[in-house]
């Protein structure tokens, strides 16, 4: 399972739906964006070195670009950008999921719909 940014944002923020989904899964990947989109939601170092002791806790493992990842990204913004407004974090995190062959753990349905050859997980944090 790839977990998207959200489900973690939901996690970190408290949300009790995305902790009991995360704690059951027992171990997850993550896309190296979305370890940088947390990062960059940091406020100071006390919450990165949480954010690191969490990823250990969940037993995350990241997940980093290769150039089946670029290609497939670069497909998915030259096809559904600009119909769909498909944003680079998601077609880069989209195209980590389909290329490991994994199901992606998201809330945010619509910016992965258009996309014919992922499976979706949905969250829901209420």
């Amino acid at each position: 399972m790839l977990v998207d940014t959200d489900v973690l944002i939901w996690y970190l923020k408290g949300n009790n739906n995305a902790r009991l989904e995360i704690e059951v899964l027992s171990g997850f990947f993550i896309s190296v964006v979305t370890y940088i989109e947390l990062v960059q939601g940091m406020r100071n170092k006390k919450e990165l070195i949480a954010l690191r002791r969490a990823l250990r806790f969940w037993n995350a493992k990241v997940l980093y670009l290769s150039e089946d990842i670029s290609a497939k990204a670069m497909f998915y913004v030259e096809q559904y950008y600009l119909s769909h407004s498909m944003q680079l974090a998601d077609a880069l995190i989209s195209a980590t999921a389909v290329a490991n062959g994994l199901d992606l753990f998201t809330a945010n349905i619509k910016h992965y719909r258009v996309l014919k050859d992922i499976s979706i997980k949905e969250f829901k944090p209420v």
